[in-house]
């Protein structure tokens, strides 16, 4: 790569060298034929030198309006939001974000071979969205996004069909915005993946054909074209090493300097689902946070191209945002944030509204996003936990918990308004903060069952850390039946919270989906309803349970408590009894 960035210097000393003279002979004459500024392209046709690195950093926040244009009904609103208004990206404009990702599926509004022409209504609507955008001083990034799964990942098979209607996409798009502001990116395509190919090799083959087409396309198109910024990603948007040299082959082919990386991210898969016992933001967690974008910093960043992180967030999200535990969601978001910010990698964070409310405006969690927003630049402390668990059953004792400092040092404990004190109140050694017994009982007040109070420990950066004091005793599961399509377990919680499930045979073998581990998948296998006193197990669950078999489930809840339940499924038909 070091080529690619000793051919931008040459492009951009050429540029400079045009400045006085031949730029503004060519912008003139353009002028005044067409009425459109002409923007300068270098020798062979390649795009004039832009300082894609500043530009691109000047991106960062981003948002993604998620599961809006990009769904695949005959509307907007069919997965749910509200259509898109002027007030919600003012809205988001004034929460800090500086660029908007606006992923579009063309394919539903698309006619067929050979025009493939995008209903013009539709591409209206789009524009109109864009520019309003843009009006918001965004800058702003539209795609082609879940056209990737439905039809482009047949062209291991339709070669030609698909690179044809990728093509008149393309073209139709570059046309309608090639006179848009430089503001405006292209991506040319979301989470791109092959269905049957024949491996990794010609799942490169195949998108640097895409990607290589889109560049063609959008550069020969002229007016803005010629110079706009080109967001290129990599297979499946993956950060894996192979994958990161697979499209470093094709920006060396291409040899643009107005071309940004692409790739997403959404955590280290068992921590990121709550599966295989992974339901702590734990040091191997951290690590593939670390590990990911030290590649994309070395493989990109640190040769001159710009990364965009064109989504981040966890995929348990997509359930419900329970899914994760909120203080070990908390940590993870400090610290992505953290790395991504000192690797200069500019974040757009993945929205299908389940964060900021579309027509409310207002953060579902505000301290999620308070998390997000005071990482975008500083740390913040945190802890080993956000809870702190007390039997009712029990006398009160001391409870520690281990500070993560993260640069920042310690600077008061809160409850409310009131600074408590330090030595009567709690104790800090280190990292070590003792809750004193007293003060847990005081402000637990009756001890009904879950939090009675919460705690912030405040930092010299960064946002509180929230503390919840729970009052808590050991579950009690009941007796009961029903069938695999709808299955609950009588659950008294008494003020505690599930972190995962095991599920085993009395073998020992594992039981259910993923049967390499006995620990199953939050949400996809079972979930607690706490406000209906249940513990659901679903039917995915079942469909991969053994008739007639004895299933032991082992049930770890955020106190340290575990309690065992039997399942057996005969048929349709599942009895549940306590171990």
């Amino acid at each position: 790569m070091a080529g690619l960035r000793e051919g931008t210097g040459v492009f951009a000393r050429w540029a400079r060298s045009l400045a006085g003279g031949a730029v503004i002979l060519l912008a003139g004459l353009a002028l005044l034929v067409t009425g459109v500024p002409a923007v300068a392209a270098a020798p062979g046709g390649a795009a004039a030198p832009r300082d894609a690195m500043s530009e691109v950093a000047a991106m960062q926040p981003g948002w993604n309006l998620g599961n809006s244009l990009d769904a695949t009904g005959s509307d907007e609103t069919s997965w749910g939001n509200p259509r898109i208004t002027p007030e919600l990206l003012d809205n988001i404009r004034a929460q800090g974000f500086r660029s908007i990702r606006i992923p579009v599926t063309w394919g539903h509004h698309q006619g067929g071979a050979p025009g493939y022409t995008i209903e013009p209504a539709y591409l209206n609507r789009v524009k109109e969205v864009v520019d309003w955008a843009l009006a918001d001083g965004f800058h702003v990034m539209i795609n082609i996004h879940h056209d990737s799964w439905e039809w482009m990942a047949a062209m291991p098979s339709d070669r030609s069909g698909v690179l044809a209607r990728y093509n008149a996409i393309w073209t139709q798009l570059a046309n309608t915005f090639r006179n848009h502001s430089g503001k405006l990116l292209f991506e040319s395509v979301n989470e791109p993946q092959f269905t049957n190919s024949s491996g990794d090799a010609q799942n490169a083959e195949l998108l640097n054909e895409l990607n290589s087409s889109f560049h063609r396309i959008v550069r020969q198109s002229g007016g803005n074209n010629s110079s706009r910024l080109l967001v290129l990603p990599t297979v499946y948007t993956s950060s894996d090493q192979a994958r990161l040299d697979e499209l470093t082959a094709t920006f060396s082919r291409l040899n643009d300097p107005n071309l940004v990386a692409t790739v997403h991210y959404y955590g280290y898969w068992p921590f990121s689902v709550n599966v295989a016992g992974g339901y702590r933001f734990d040091a191997t967690a951290q690590q593939d946070v670390t590990d990911a974008f030290t590649r994309v910093h070395n493989t990109f960043v640190a040769k001159g191209i710009p990364v965009i992180l064109g989504e981040y967030g966890l995929l348990g999200f997509d359930l419900a945002t329970g899914t994760i535990q909120r203080g070990e969601m908390l940590k993870f978001f400090e610290y992505l944030g953290y790395v991504t910010r000192t690797k200069k990698i500019t974040t757009m964070l993945w929205d299908n509204g389940q964060h900021f409310q579309r027509t409310a405006f207002r953060w579902n969690d505000p301290d999620f996003f308070a998390q997000i927003k005071s990482s975008w630049t500083t740390r913040s402390g945190t802890a080993s936990s956000d809870q702190v668990f007390s039997s009712r059953s029990a006398a009160v004792t001391d409870k520690t918990l281990t500070l993560n400092l993260n640069g920042t040092s310690f600077s008061a404990l809160r409850h409310g308004t009131t600074t408590l004190t330090r030595g009567t109140d709690y104790t800090l050694s280190g990292d070590r903060l003792t809750l004193k017994a007293a003060t847990i009982s005081r402000l637990s007040g009756a001890r009904a069952y879950g939090t009675n109070a919460t705690l912030s420990a405040h930092f010299s950066a960064g946002v509180p850390w929230r503390i919840g004091l729970v009052t808590y005793d050991p579950p009690i599961l009941r007796n009961t039946s029903g069938t695999t399509s709808g299955f609950a377990i009588p659950t008294e919680f008494r003020g505690d919270q599930i972190a995962t499930m095991e599920a085993t045979y009395d073998d020992g073998s594992f039981a259910g989906p993923h049967d390499w581990t006995s620990y199953k998948e939050f949400g996809r296998t079972f979930a607690p309803d706490y406000a209906a006193g249940t513990t659901k197990l679903t039917s995915d669950f079942f469909a991969e349970v053994r008739d007639g078999a004895r299933v032991t489930l082992t049930f770890h809840y955020w106190s340290g408590t575990t309690v065992r339940y039997h399942v057996t499924k005969s048929g349709s038909s599942v009895t549940g009894t306590t171990a």
